[in-house]
């Protein structure tokens, strides 16, 4: 009696490796959203399709098959802006970030200095926390947020703290929404952002903070909070929210995230 045994390679361990890595990545794209139980439904299909195909029952099988193929086109279609978020990840943490981009392709080794005006958005941070004034800005990196910027109210004007005051002051007709700054310009004001569809965020959490993670979840911008009640100062990137941080923070994130390639 021959014993057969099971022969592992190194492929499938890199296959079982990618598909736990995809996996986990999509978990993390749409935990806490309501996607997570459409997600878990169509899961849910997929093993029942398996199970009924390895019973044999061809009519159920035939059925559940070409539910699922069909299927395909309707998970483009439900899941498209966590597609986007996927790619962009893939885009921006594990491309971009190892030091690779076009535009470095194309410079032929020159470094470029970061434009963005540090120092102005903190001192316009810090004071407007100090008199409990909302704001949300939103600071492009390599995703220019053309549609974002438009709309807003164009201004394409330096960065500037009294200009960040003046645009957040309670009385102004410009502050309600976000501002876009692209390298040392304020692009516009009043932009409308896309509010996060998360639903494990604090109470606390109002509109200004779902609209960071919105476009910080969607796109590479970096984005600041200051809450209106409280006066707090938060940090958005990605699907990540860093609260209560002080100018000296605010300011080692901005050089951190702008410092010179």
């Amino acid at each position: 009696m021959l014993i057969a045994f099971i022969t592992i390679r190194f492929l499938d361990i890199l296959d079982i490796l990618l598909v736990a890595f995809l996996l986990y990545q999509i978990y993390n794209l749409i935990r806490g959203t309501t996607a997570i139980n459409i997600f878990i439904g169509i899961f849910t299909l997929y093993l029942l399709w398996l199970v009924v195909k390895a019973l044999n029952m061809h009519l159920l099988s035939s059925i559940l098959g070409q539910v699922i193929g069909v299927g395909v086109i309707a998970l483009i279609i439900v899941f498209q802006q966590e597609i986007r978020r996927f790619l962009l990840i893939i885009s921006t943490r594990y491309i971009t970030k190892r030091g690779f981009s076009f535009e470095k392709f194309f410079s032929f080794g020159e470094k470029k200095e970061s434009n963005v005006k540090i120092d102005s958005i903190v001192n316009a941070c810090s004071n407007m926390s100090a008199f409990k004034m909302g704001a949300l800005i939103a600071i492009s990196k390599r995703s220019d947020l053309l549609s974002f910027i438009r709309t807003g109210d164009i201004i394409n004007a330096d960065t500037s703290s009294r200009l960040l005051e003046s645009i957040f002051f309670k009385n102004s007709p410009l502050h309600d929404g976000a501002v876009i700054i692209k390298k040392d310009r304020i692009a516009a004001a009043r932009c409308i952002l896309p509010a996060t569809e998360r639903m494990d965020l604090p109470p606390q959490f109002g509109m200004r903070h779902r609209a960071a993670l919105g476009i910080a979840e969607k796109t590479d911008a970096v984005v600041i909070i200051v809450s209106e009640e409280t006066g707090a100062i938060s940090f958005a990137k990605h699907e990540n929210i860093e609260q209560n941080i002080g100018p000296n923070r605010l300011r080692q994130i901005l050089q951190t995230e702008f410092s010179a390639d």
